[in-house]
């Protein structure tokens, strides 16, 4: 799908790779809205898009109300016209414990932001993206979301079921003018455990000091390219692709590595 021209709703566009992935959009000549929570985290994301600022919109939307997202087609389309594209970005982890220690308020919260929200804004933009000559929808997946990781076990189910959720649209729409992408990003350099509410821990999927992670905007980079040549996934970072292949060729090997990998931190 050409970018170009397009009208793009981005979610989690106040930071980390859903900032980028913003501004990746501006500079292929896009316009964009950007969804947030965070008001002040959405300015900031503007002030940044410097003489841009013009083709870019905040809306502070909480993905996880579905009221809030019902409503927001209509502002976005007032604002600019259409939309061409979604990229479901948006996405919480849990603390870094046990599923035995884990209480419901946090995997309530995780599973209304990450799936229900993914769902909530798909369900609400689809009809919109149907009804385009050309239309992109784009899932953030996880390598958590194909490979478990101990400690955060709710945060890979729900990145599991945006998978298959992915997927099973992609089939749905293979015969309308929607292509479907879903991504796995693997270690990132971004504040998602700020974001989470999490004050200790690794970061998004483990300790920035011992795992290489990847910068947002290379990783919004990557996600773009998807975009444009159409792809069914993407698999973003090299402990995404390495691990994607481990887990095909074996995954009981596979999760095991992981699990060493996270056993001293689920022991303290």
């Amino acid at each position: 799908m050409r970018i170009q021209d397009k009208v793009f709703v981005v979610t989690g566009g106040g930071s980390g790779m859903g900032r980028a992935l913003v501004h990746a959009l501006l500079a292929k000549g896009a316009r964009v809205a950007a969804v947030d929570i965070n008001a002040a985290a959405l300015e900031e994301t503007l002030t940044q898009a410097g003489a841009r600022r013009d083709r870019v919109a905040p809306f502070t939307v909480n993905v996880a109300e579905r009221a809030q997202v019902e409503a927001l087609p209509e502002q976005v389309i007032a604002r600019f016209g259409a939309v061409d594209g979604l990229i479901n970005n948006a996405g919480v982890i849990q603390p870094f414990v046990k599923l035995k220690d884990l209480d419901y308020a946090a995997i309530d919260r995780v599973m209304n932001v990450n799936l229900f929200g993914t769902l909530y804004m798909t369900k609400a933009f689809l009809p919109h993206l149907l009804a385009r000559p050309e239309a992109h929808l784009t899932n953030i997946s996880s390598m958590g979301g194909f490979l478990p990781v101990p400690g955060q076990t709710i945060y890979g189910a729900t990145k599991a079921a945006v998978k298959l959720l992915t997927e099973g649209l992609h089939s749905e729409l293979q015969d309308t003018n929607v292509r479907v992408m879903v991504v796995f990003p693997g270690a990132m350099n971004t504040n998602i455990m700020v974001n989470s509410g999490l004050t200790s821990g690794p970061s998004a999927q483990g300790d920035a000091g011992a795992i290489k992670t990847l910068a947002p905007d290379t990783a919004a980079r990557l996600i773009l390219e998807g975009i444009e040549h159409n792809r069914y996934r993407v698999l973003v970072g090299s402990d995404a692709r390495f691990m994607d292949a481990l887990y095909r060729l074996n995954p009981q090997r596979a999760a095991g590595f992981i699990a060493k990998q996270m056993a001293a931190l689920l022991s303290k």
